[in-house]
């Protein structure tokens, strides 16, 4: 039987737009939401000019995990979750 503070992983794939280069979005998902963020892969254009996308595996509890989500979403960025893109 699973408990609040069980923790699980969640990869997703985000794209953050240029003008939130500045912005410390992952680090966020650190600080605030308390989850262990693994950066599996990312690509970024010529001295940060474009979108970046980051394949990330987001481990914390579900409420942590949905926390951090909902977070990505109001600033609108586009995440694909692991259950809409199984071929990365």
């Amino acid at each position: 039987m699973a408990t609040d503070n069980t923790l699980t992983n969640k990869r997703i794939l985000l794209r953050i737009p240029k003008d939130y280069h500045q912005e410390p979005v992952i680090s966020r998902l650190v600080s605030d939401y308390g989850l262990t963020v693994n950066i599996t892969a990312a690509m970024l254009g010529a001295n940060a000019v474009g979108d970046g996308w980051f394949d990330l595996e987001l481990q914390g509890t579900d409420a942590q995990i949905q926390s951090g989500l909902s977070y990505l979403r109001d600033l609108e960025l586009e995440v694909w979750d692991d259950t809409k893109a199984s071929d990365w």
